[in-house]
């Protein structure tokens, strides 16, 4: 019998920003004129979505992700018009998680309860740091202040179901003031918090002309502090850089790291998906967008349509491209789910991780794939083992 088809999420992408963050490689664009294409841009994505349902197949989407860029930037009405036209489209589960990134200072009481009535169920918060010169170093156009104005504004629309961004190791942090942006940040009472580290990226203004980062030392003594805290604090530790209260995961980025498939819409956006073919042969493809804003409004109506580049997962490649993600997670994934993922057998897998288990990386198999507490540290080396099989 064949397995069925992992579960289905869509990613929904608006390229545009106030201002371009030093930090930021992101396909994030600043708009030429005072006013966003908004209706250019809601029939470019319903046209997107058309051309990617003969993929769909009619499957159930589960979760919605709109990222950017700062989608918040858009009004409600567009999201409203986007996702009631997305849902005559595609099944909606009963239970779907739709996510909106905004940033403090960007946002406004009417807008919040616009999201909200727009179907909109969960927000993220692009906060970064709540002091003053973290911010400025970080290009941020918000202050502390509206932060914290963002989040009591939000929680007023009725979002009960709240994610706040933050980030350690920024230029000259101590590890007392990456603690109390975490103090500050809980004392707002999210369900959900991402605290990642700063990384400078190619192609961006960061990695061109590199501030000066904390010492490695300070950063191990930010993260041991940071994930203490936020362990006491009830948030758990779910995947390398996200926590969250009890039932309180994001369900869109979980389909991520458990290698679900997702549907991609917008400017530069990615998606992957599953199909068996006639003689019931397993297929896993990867596909992006056109990137560029004024490219992508430009395919409305070609042809050809949004897709720019395809490319077919090899089967060799499964076993690194699936352990890229679920490896993240902290308690990994049932072995099992590598099979009803990838419609290979699971000796497949078990082959590639040998060499890994014995190092002391992973945590003891076959049930689980779970990275080792040391595994979690060192998880580019983990990986490279996967690759190198």
């Amino acid at each position: 019998m064949a397995e069925p088809l992992p579960p289905l999420s869509l990613y929904i992408h608006t390229p545009w920003c106030v201002r371009k963050c030093p930090y930021c490689d992101f396909n994030s664009h600043e708009p030429q004129g005072n006013e966003l294409p908004e209706t250019a841009y809601l029939k470019a994505l319903l046209q997107d979505i058309d051309g990617d349902l003969e993929l769909a197949a009619g499957r159930t989407i589960h979760s919605i992700f709109i990222g950017g860029g700062t989608p918040s930037l858009l009004s409600p009405a567009f999201y409203k018009s986007l996702l009631s036209e997305v849902s005559a489209r595609l099944p909606f589960a009963e239970t779907i998680e739709i996510t909106l990134e905004a940033n403090p200072g960007t946002t406004e009481q009417s807008r919040f309860t616009g999201y909200r009535d727009a179907g909109i169920n969960r927000l993220s918060l692009g906060v970064q740091s709540f002091h003053p010169d973290q911010l400025a170093a970080l290009g941020r156009i918000h202050s502390g202040e509206e932060a914290v104005s963002a989040v009591n504004q939000a929680r007023q629309a009725g979002f009960d179901n709240l994610n706040i961004d933050l980030m350690h190791g920024l230029p000259q942090q101590t590890p007392q003031l990456a603690m109390a942006d975490i103090e500050q940040a809980l004392a707002l009472s999210p369900e959900h918090l991402s605290w990642y580290q700063l990384t400078l990226e190619p192609n961006t203004a960061f990695y061109a002309h590199p501030p000066t980062l904390p010492h490695e030392e300070t950063l191990w003594d930010i993260q041991d502090q940071g994930h203490l805290r936020l362990q006491q604090a009830g948030l758990a530790r779910y995947e390398i850089s996200a926590y969250a209260r009890p039932d309180r995961q994001s369900l869109h980025n979980l389909n991520y790291w458990q290698f679900g498939d997702y549907l991609g819409i917008g400017a530069g956006a990615h998606g992957k998906l599953s199909h068996m073919d006639a003689q019931g042969q397993w297929h896993i493809e990867r596909h992006w967008k056109t990137r560029q804003p004024d490219a992508y409004l430009r395919r409305v109506n070609d042809p050809r349509g949004f897709i720019a580049g395809k490319q077919s997962i090899d089967e060799n490649e499964l076993p690194l491209e699936f352990s890229m993600n679920a490896l993240r997670l902290t308690q990994g994934v049932p072995v099992s789910i590598w099979s009803a993922h990838t419609g290979l057998p699971v000796d497949v897998l078990l082959a590639r991780l040998h060499n890994a288990e014995k190092k002391g990386l992973l945590m003891e198999m076959p049930k689980r794939l779970q990275a080792s507490p040391q595994g979690l540290l060192f998880l580019n080396e983990l990986l490279a083992l996967i690759s190198d099989e």
